[in-house]
């Protein structure tokens, strides 16, 4: 899925859950108001759904809008959380976003949390 979305394309990332029933003009709006972007500009616009079994990549790719959808089978989306509407990733965040694995930074364990005390 990766291959079809723009290389060089700039990701961000909504930290926050939207409508999964939301279509092209609807999270287009959503990039303009909650994340003070522009739509057209190209850049890749990645949104879950409340449950966060679901994943779409919203992108405008000169000629019309692009919408690609990801449900995982088990398991959830594991989106970053903050303070700001979204964040911007790299494509290699973008794949292990996809995988569902968590992108965040672990904090180290401590001596009596490895030994299970």
């Amino acid at each position: 899925m990766i291959s079809l979305l723009p290389p060089g394309a700039r990701i961000f990332v909504a930290c926050d859950a939207v409508d999964g029933r939301k279509g092209f003009d609807s999270l287009a709006a959503i990039v303009k108001s909650a994340l003070k972007r522009e739509p057209l500009e190209g850049s890749i616009f990645v949104f879950r759904n409340k449950s966060g079994h679901r994943c779409r990549c919203l992108v405008w790719d000169r000629t019309g809008w692009m919408m690609l959808l990801k449900r995982l089978e088990s398991g959830i989306f594991r989106f970053p959380s903050g303070d700001q509407a979204s964040i911007e990733i790299d494509a290699g965040q973008l794949r292990m976003l996809l995988d569902g694995i968590e992108m965040g930074v672990r904090a180290p364990r401590t001596n009596s949390e490895a030994r299970g005390a």
